[in-house]
């Protein structure tokens, strides 16, 4: 009996010994070769996986980075500092890139606009715009329940008074908020930029105030007090070219509605009229 047990055991370490060593044999002839380049940009990378370089992941990038497929310069999380690895990893130049921020384009505060009706559904950004585009008056306008809020990893983003609104120093530009929002009224600009049309109506001047008091009535004061040809009202609604702007606050001083304004800084306007 101890022996038949003994010979079992024997037999069982023989087979599974043969099965490592085929294991081990099937490994080394079936092995994927990993570049190297593509485990160093891998590293270098931040490892957020946002999805704001347009890949799925970092390992994604860092493979089509390795290839000479992309370029090294789409990762907003990372930064300067990032491109500066990768250049170097990749044995390429690069200039400084500037840094984008997103910006929430809307102003129309609890007391700028009002509610059409009461909404007592899903609690979401998504669901009440799929009911007649949202409660307010604004079609266009933020809807205040934190859609965006719920996808910043970076705690970036607050809800004031029904509108959303950037901590710009700590968005990384992961582009996550304007994915979210159900009304595109979150643009990446330059973080240089600081004079700020908020407002995406389109409506004709009438139209806008019953909806928001603060909105661009299209009045083209903005367009004619620009000595830099930034600013242009297209489609009823003043648009500025921020490779042009200087941040002079002409436009500012001008605008009848205060739609035009500085950056938001914690909720506040950092000048006004």
């Amino acid at each position: 009996m101890e022996q038949s047990i003994l010979t079992a055991i024997i037999g069982i370490g023989i087979i599974g010994l043969v099965f490592g060593i085929v294991l081990s044999i099937a490994s080394k002839i079936f092995a994927v070769k990993t570049d190297p380049k593509i485990t160093q940009v891998r590293e270098a990378l931040p490892g957020a996986n946002c999805g704001a370089c347009g890949f799925a992941g970092c390992d994604q990038y860092a493979e089509s980075i390795a290839k000479n497929e992309s370029v090294i310069t789409l990762c907003p999380v990372g930064g300067q500092q990032v491109i500066e690895d990768l250049s170097k990893i990749m044995c390429v130049e690069v200039s400084e890139t500037t840094k984008m921020v997103a910006r929430v384009i809307c102003r129309g505060t609890a007391d700028k606009t009002k509610k059409e009706y009461k909404y007592a559904g899903i609690q979401t950004c998504a669901a009440v715009n799929s009911l007649y585009s949202g409660d307010s008056s604004c079609t266009f306008g933020c809807l205040g329940l934190g859609d965006c809020v719920d996808v910043c990893e970076y705690n970036a983003i607050n809800i004031e008074n029904g509108v959303a609104y950037i901590v710009e120093q700590n968005c990384v530009a992961c582009k996550k908020c304007v994915d979210a929002c159900p009304k595109n009224i979150i643009e990446m600009v330059p973080n240089t930029a600081r004079v700020t049309v908020y407002c995406s109506n389109i409506e004709r001047g009438k139209a806008v105030m019953d909806a928001c008091k603060v909105g661009c009535i299209a009045c083209k004061k903005c367009e004619k007090a620009c000595q830099y040809d930034a600013i242009k009202v297209i489609n009823n609604l003043a648009v500025i070219d921020y490779d042009k702007c200087t941040n002079c606050g002409d436009c500012i001083a001008v605008c009848p509605t205060q739609c035009i304004n500085r950056y938001l800084l914690n909720n506040q306007l950092e000048i006004t009229k």
